[in-house]
């Protein structure tokens, strides 16, 4: 039988999606997730591939070089309901193909898919898509699977959630399992489409945010100066309160204007968003503090907004001042919030 591939690198929740848009169709099918990784792996851990019965698949495990030998292994899983779990050397040869400076290995779990797992497949889903935190549990001893939230997860998977990173649970477990956490989207929220925004935004998308400018000033929010993003010129607070920050939002306040800013933090105070931070001096944020303590914010409720905001770096121009921002922000998200 051929095997095709769509030559395009899908998420991989959408290659998940296509798994069941598949059975759905009358199709047989599989999916595949890469479950460990030693060197230069050409993939992640998490990544998944899907693969119906007629050899189409989508998504990837390994960007080429071990794709045809998944999904042929995929194929004959499927007229028993099987799963298996592979490991494969990627050659210094086979790496170089895909982009990379050298070889590595890597373990692929594959797994036919029932209408037992499809049922809990298409749980995993929507759930996904209310933007809730859910994880994908793969017994690799057995080929079980099971889904769990953050609000119901057990203790060694909890910091999945929030490090974000896919691993094989061992030292807790009897059999190793295989734990995917899937995470609302990224997003920032920029206040003030000011020319560090500009650069921001564009940095920001690059690193997989969603970005919305809320400014309501016409001649700075402008599609001209801010080409493909979300602009949005509702005032700030009110926008904030109908975007409904998480807690993957981060929110940046860069108008240097109490009546734009301000209220864009007191309901970024009110959410659960991860990162908040306002563009001035110590001084100017001693004053904004001042005047947010006025509506019952804490010392508490302060720590959580960074002003001056941004890491120490000496930037002084625009984009120098968008990185430090972006890179105060990914340090939270991957270091600090990880940590807790």
């Amino acid at each position: 039988m051929k095997i095709t591939h769509t030559h395009k690198l899908v998420d991989d929740l959408d290659a998940i999606k296509t798994a069941l848009s598949w059975l759905k169709d009358g199709h047989a099918c599989a999916l595949a997730s890469v479950t460990q990784t030693w060197g230069s792996a050409p993939r992640p851990c998490g990544s998944f591939l899907a693969i119906n019965d007629q050899g189409a698949f989508v998504g990837s495990v390994s960007g080429g070089c071990i794709e045809g030998e998944v999904a042929t292994k995929a194929l004959s899983l499927m007229r028993d309901d099987g799963f298996e779990n592979l490991d494969f050397s990627v050659s210094d040869k086979q790496a170089t193909g895909a982009g990379l400076a050298c070889g590595g290995k890597v373990s692929v779990h594959v797994f036919a898919v029932t209408p037992k797992k499809a049922t809990q497949i298409e749980q995993l889903c929507h759930l996904a898509e209310q933007k809730s935190e859910v994880a994908l549990l793969i017994d690799l001893a057995t080929g079980e699977i099971s889904i769990t939230t953050v609000n119901d997860t057990p203790k060694d998977v909890y910091p999945l959630f929030q490090n974000g990173k896919s691993t094989v649970l061992q030292e807790t477990r009897p059999a190793p399992v295989f734990a995917r956490p899937f995470l609302p989207p990224l997003r920032m929220f920029i206040i003030g489409a000011v020319h560090i925004a500009q650069d921001l935004a564009v940095m920001a998308q690059r690193t997989g945010y969603d970005v919305t400018l809320i400014d309501p000033r016409d001649t700075w929010a402008t599609p001209e100066r801010f080409p493909g993003f979300n602009i949005d010129r509702r005032m700030p607070g009110e926008a904030i309160v109908a975007l409904v920050p998480d807690q993957r939002t981060a929110i940046v306040a860069l108008c240097h204007d109490p009546k734009l800013d301000d209220p864009a933090l007191v309901e970024g105070l009110q959410s659960r968003a991860f990162y908040m931070g306002a563009l001035g001096s110590r001084k100017n944020h001693a004053g904004r503090l001042g005047r947010l303590s006025e509506y019952g914010f804490t010392e508490s409720d302060f720590s959580r907004i960074k002003g001056p905001i941004g890491l120490n770096i000496g930037a002084t121009t625009p984009a120098e001042i968008a990185v430090s921002i972006l890179a105060e922000i990914t340090q939270i998200l991957r270091i600090d919030k990880a940590g807790k």
